[in-house]
């Protein structure tokens, strides 16, 4: 059975998605790398979430946006 990476539970944060046995919102690490802030410095601000965790959600992110994305039909 595979560990969840976030978690969702009104008991936590207000049912704002977390990572998995923190109360650390995911929308910190994206806000942290949107302020250009490396993530060694979220790893250092938020001891709780592994590196690990960080980059499995960045990647898993990544490719659920870009499974989205439709091709661009070529100019002729």
């Amino acid at each position: 059975m595979n560990t969840p990476l976030v978690t969702v539970d009104p008991q936590i944060m207000s049912g704002e998605p977390v990572f998995a046995g923190t109360r650390v919102p995911v929308r910190n690490l994206v806000e942290y790398l949107r302020a250009n802030h490396s993530l060694e410095d979220f790893l250092e601000g938020f001891p709780g979430v592994t590196r690990a965790q960080a980059t499995a959600y960045l990647e898993e992110s990544s490719a659920a946006y870009l499974g989205r994305l439709q091709p661009v039909a070529a100019a002729a």
